[in-house]
């Protein structure tokens, strides 16, 4: 592996570009003192101090929502859309600035954090057009003198819970569109990724002050796991949308049960490319080693499972392994670095356990799984992309590491290969490289992947705004941004207006 030395930024380097971009963004001074270390995955350092909000501020920050509820859902949608469009316009200026947050914060490479940003006014651009289409539909009558309609309307206070490799994209998914549908938002970030949210959260309320939206749309709350389960609690959040591990998942969705609430959740993914005989090896190398190794494997879309034809298999581990030596790691603020750090030492660890675990279940590591730049960067956990063989799906297989590993299969029959890429709790992204038209129909047919998103000839990665992501099993059925995602923060009402004079029953029933 090539690891590049000597690109770690020195000491206070980080911190001073943070601090210059919070200032730019306009955050107010008083957010950035508190008991809350903000630290950076790419030396370890603290970049800055915030709050630390409890139980009973969550539970103000939802009634003040609550409360700017009973106005917004009032104005007019298109009118509701001007707010958006403001954000996306403060966002396209703020990019630069904003992408230096995400980059600090979670350690992704200059191009990842403007891509984030970028899918963040991307979003506002589809949801300004969006408030002008909250449509339902008018239907047909049995009885005369009827008309029978559906009608959408603001559902209420949406709680967002995102998690830390999107740390802005995913909160702007819900936020566009649950704004204009009527709604307010309550935001609880990951607790890595404070920096961000304030970021974020100062362009909204300067785009909210700009065109005379009400202040307490937005609340942002920067709160721990325990406090926040307010969010999860409350019965005035009549939907919570939660981005993170299946394990969280199964906590939240219960609890939203319980109390008749509305889940949206985007959970864990264990995604799978098939590479046939008649792939365009060259063209599969590209998707494969971008999906598995861009944002050191913590996506929730990153390739964890390679499932490749027997008769090719050798070839193209080899080129694969030949990629990744090549691959240069370290700080993400340097030219030329395609893989940063680590979100943390315990992301470092989770990674060690699933080799030593893939060994043991009759694995090799042909490539990578070593930690690098140690020294210069103690406090920061850079490793090599891993790729390893494995005999059979066996249980470290279908369990997903938040990490850059890529567990490659081997299969005879297509049934089989789609047999494998199902063959896992999870259901996100999934992917084939063919160039035999019968086998990509088969792939995205009813039969076929089993997931959310099923790619062909193109990685598991790079979702783009136009389509509603999200997946299936594990993954929690949530659909996010594009399409009919809108109707999620919405609530549906059948209306049937009788013009007629007379009271006709439905279905011929005869009530005297």
């Amino acid at each position: 592996m090539t690891a590049l030395t000597g690109t770690i930024p020195a000491a206070g380097t980080l911190a001073a570009d943070v601090a210059a971009a919070l200032d730019a963004l306009g955050v107010d001074k008083a957010l950035l003192s508190g008991a809350h270390e903000c630290r950076s995955p790419i030396t370890g350092e603290v970049l800055a101090h915030t709050p630390e909000h409890t139980a009973a501020d969550v539970e103000a920050a939802i009634t003040t929502a609550a409360e700017t509820f009973l106005t917004w859902r009032d104005v007019p949608a298109p009118v509701r859309g001007q707010l958006i469009k403001r954000w996306g316009e403060l966002l396209t200026e703020h990019k630069e600035h904003l992408a230096t947050l995400v980059q600090a914060e979670v350690g992704k490479i200059r191009s990842e954090a403007l891509g984030e940003v970028q899918e963040m006014i991307d979003i506002c651009d589809l949801a300004v057009g969006q408030s002008r289409q909250l449509f339902g539909k008018t239907l047909p009558s049995e009885r005369p003198g009827h008309r029978l309609a559906e009608t959408w309307h603001p559902l209420g206070v949406v709680g967002v819970i995102s998690a830390f490799n999107f740390p802005v994209a995913v909160y702007a998914w819900n936020t566009a569109l649950a704004l204009v549908c009527g709604d307010t938002v309550v935001w609880k970030p990951a607790e890595t990724a404070y920096l961000c949210a304030l970021g974020t959260d100062a362009l909204l309320a300067k785009a909210a002050a700009e065109v005379g939206a009400p202040a307490g749309l937005h609340p942002l709350v920067l709160a721990d796991r325990v406090a926040g389960q307010a969010l999860v609690d409350d019965e005035r959040v009549a939907l919570v949308s939660a981005t993170g591990s299946v394990r969280m998942g199964r906590e939240v969705a219960p609890r939203v049960a319980a109390r008749f609430g509305r889940a949206l959740l985007e959970l864990g993914g264990n995604n799978a490319a098939i590479v046939a005989p008649s792939a365009d090896l060259d063209l599969a190398l590209r998707g494969i080693v971008f999906a598995a190794a861009g944002t050191a494997g913590q996506r929730c879309t990153t390739l964890r499972r390679l499932i490749v034809h027997r008769s090719i298999a050798d070839d193209l581990v080899k080129r694969i392994a030949a990629t990744y030596e090549g691959l240069p790691i370290g700080s993400p603020t340097a030219p030329g670095v395609l893989v940063g750090p680590l979100v943390s030492q315990a992301a470092y660890a989770a990674q060690q356990d699933a080799l030593e675990q893939a060994v043991a279940q009759g694995g090799e590591v042909v490539a990578g799984g070593k930690r690098v730049l140690a020294d210069e960067a103690p406090g920061a956990f850079y490793v090599e992309p891993a790729v390893v063989r494995m005999p059979a799906q066996t249980s470290v297989v279908q369990e997903e590491t938040f990490a850059p590993i890529v567990y490659v299969l081997t299969y005879d029959t297509f049934d089989e290969a789609i047999a494998l890429n199902n063959g896992v709790r999870q259901g996100l992204s999934s992917a084939v490289f063919t160039r035999d038209l019968e086998e990509a129909e088969r792939f995205l047919s009813a039969g076929g992947s089993d997931c959310g998103i099923a790619n062909v000839n193109i990685g598991t990665s790079g979702a783009e705004i136009g389509g509603a992501f999200g997946g299936e099993k594990e993954t929690g059925g949530g659909r996010e941004s594009g399409t009919d995602s809108w109707q999620a923060y919405m609530r549906r009402a059948t209306n049937t207006v009788n013009a007629s004079g007379q009271l006709p029953l439905a279905q011929g029933v005869e009530f005297v």
